[in-house]
């Protein structure tokens, strides 16, 4: 478990960095370990991030940043130069698809001895018609997103019943749909239906199983507490990596 982080400065050349810093809560048993690891991480989103043992000095972690400067500064600049390539969807032949936190290259095909159809296939995403379309761009979108959501459906009810194994709270199986939302990967009702974004099947499946788990917490506390993050900690101790891993891909995997 962790510590709410700490926030920090460096600078790199005329640049002002910041990084927040995730200290590791005391061992329960009262045993002082000598690991003064620190790891530092840089996300999709160019957040900076510094995992320090709990009794770490800021002297200590500052050090540990400055020694990685460059190569954080670096991973910024590349992450940037990725977020200046999303642009909006036109459906064609070429274009980046995701499926499974894996980039997919969809390929467009027209093929009068097939049913439409959309599989995976040898690291691309196939959309084929049995004829070709005069607003093809709408008829691909429309056969993506129903494959999505079909995905979507069949995973998040894979992923919920492993997860439940974890959420003693959780009498029953709650219920869920998946329904698109522009700005939530998955909400709770006060009667405990959830409801999950089908972009979300574009995410690795540890991320969907931050979300499902996320929401199962507020069947036990409907909102944001000290004792919600707790059970979610004890049920996914590396939620907050997880988290900024699913913040930082947002951007691209919610593209239209």
């Amino acid at each position: 478990m962790t510590t709410p982080s700490e926030t920090g400065l460096f600078t790199y050349g005329d640049n002002t960095i910041q990084y927040h810093v995730i200290r590791k809560l005391a061992p329960c048993d009262g045993v002082i370990k000598s690991n003064r690891k620190v790891t530092i991480k840089v996300y999709p989103d160019q957040k900076v991030t510094a995992s320090a043992p709990f009794d770490a000095s800021e002297e200590l972690i500052r050090k540990a940043v400055l020694k990685r400067a460059r190569w954080i500064w670096q991973s910024i600049e590349t992450f940037a130069k990725q977020k200046d390539t999303v642009k909006p969807k036109h459906y064609v032949s070429g274009e980046t698809q995701f499926y499974l936190g894996k980039r997919y290259v969809l390929k467009v095909l027209v093929d009068t001895d097939q049913t439409n159809n959309v599989k995976l296939n040898r690291g691309q995403l196939q959309v084929t018609f049995q004829q070709d379309h005069e607003e093809r761009a709408k008829k691909v979108k429309e056969l993506v997103d129903q494959w999505y959501k079909n995905k979507a459906q069949a995973l998040f009810q894979q992923r919920l019943t492993e997860v439940l194994k974890k959420t003693t709270w959780v009498a029953d199986i709650p219920s869920f749909r998946v329904m698109e939302m522009k700005k939530q990967w998955g909400s709770c009702s006060a009667k405990g239906q959830l409801m999950l974004n089908p972009h979300l099947i574009k995410a690795p499946k540890e991320c969907i199983d931050y979300v499902i788990l996320h929401e199962l917490c507020h069947i036990a506390e409907y909102n944001h507490s000290e004792r919600f993050w707790r059970l979610l900690a004890q049920v996914m101790p590396n939620w907050k990596e997880v988290k900024d891993k699913l913040d930082g891909m947002a951007e691209m995997y919610l593209n239209d």
